[in-house]
């Protein structure tokens, strides 16, 4: 969804960090929906970000390209619109936006993954994208723990867990219940998907017998979710929230912590579920080729931290219900090696292969 030629394009910018609907994408692992009608535009211009005074001739002294693995209209392609504004303003080169969706993002992430790692060519993505598909594919056209390397992760927030409201279920320990007596399905945004995770591991450790139902990103999903052609679904609070008010029930989040946008909502660790897989949170990759310059990726990061602190950035985590703000490269490699290992191990425990 370009900008049209009568609306500036941070005009248009803003009206998407705003309307976005979510992830690919992403979350952790998560798919994104599209984006709702345009809120207002009250919101200050992306100048919060002063350019940073550089040598001349260091680095960046051309465009920079992001690659989004997913198409326009999530909040991976609104996170990466946005640090690309950062990036404009910060480093004083172009950094422009390329969405290359396709076989599940292995197309967007192929293209970086062969890029020359000279900090040109940028990856954003879903976690799952990077850390699971490494053993749901038999094959990949590269290499996951060689090829490209973690600049930033930017959060996803709790992912929200709805059914139907005439099931007149109200927990999650009733779907359980209701799931080993019934017939069930499960929605999921994408094959290999969270949802699908969760689905299976209800099957292997609960007596379950939920078939996961994949779609191509959240929208139809959760459209057939609030047409009761869905048991249950699990996706970003931006896109349910698009159905919530059409008979659909949120009965839990994902995750450590409730959702701002759903303090009422316990967390599914709070109902007595206690699956790692459910206490675990994702998130949208910021990646680079592997052999990128350590300088260029201080600077990225930076960046990226610098701009998470200012009005627009804030506003879109408001917007998709997200507390939490990325870290700084040291931080980001550190979660990246103990979170990264844990997702790995239950992809293969859980034993889904996509090809």
């Amino acid at each position: 969804m370009p900008p049209s030629p009568t609306v500036p394009r941070r005009r248009w910018l803003g009206r998407l960090v705003l309307a976005a609907g979510a992830a690919a994408g992403l979350g952790p692992v998560f798919a994104q929906a599209p984006a709702p009608a345009p809120a207002p535009a009250a919101l200050p211009a992306p100048a919060e970000l002063k350019p940073l005074k550089r040598p001349p001739g260091s680095w960046p002294t051309k465009p920079i390209r992001i690659v989004v693995a997913f198409p326009p209209g999530g909040l991976t392609d609104a996170y990466a619109r946005l640090y690309a504004e950062h990036l404009t303003a910060r480093l004083g080169v172009p950094a422009v936006v390329e969405n290359k969706p396709g076989a599940g993002a292995i197309l967007g992430i192929d293209a970086v993954a062969k890029a020359p790692p000279d900090g040109y060519t940028l990856l954003m993505t879903t976690s799952g994208t990077v850390w699971q598909n490494r053993v749901l594919y038999t094959k990949l056209p590269y290499n996951l723990d060689k090829d490209l390397v973690p600049v930033a992760v930017f959060p996803s927030g709790p992912l929200v867990l709805a059914v139907p409201e005439k099931l007149g279920i109200g927990s999650y320990r009733e779907l359980l219940a209701h799931a080993r007596a019934n017939p069930s399905n499960m929605g999921s945004y994408a094959p290999g998907g969270y949802p699908q995770m969760v689905a299976d591991q209800a099957n292997r450790n609960d007596g379950t017998k939920i078939q996961t139902i994949n779609y191509k990103g959240e929208s139809p999903m959760w459209i057939d979710l609030a047409n009761g052609q869905l048991t249950m679904a699990i996706g970003s609070y931006q896109a349910f929230n698009t159905v919530s008010t059409r008979g659909v029930k949120p009965i839990g989040v994902t995750g450590p912590y409730r959702s701002p946008k759903l303090p009422d909502v316990p967390t599914l660790m709070e109902q007595g579920a206690d699956a790692r897989l459910l206490q675990l949170e994702g998130g949208l990759p910021l990646m680079a080729p592997a052999g990128t310059p350590e300088a260029v990726l201080k600077l990225l990061s930076q960046v990226a931290v610098e701009g998470a602190a200012t009005p627009r950035a804030t506003q879109l985590r408001e917007n998709f219900g997200i507390p939490n703000k990325p870290r700084d490269l040291a931080g980001t490699r550190a979660d990246w090696a103990r979170d990264v290992p844990v997702w790995i191990k239950l992809a293969v425990d859980l034993g889904i292969k996509l090809d």
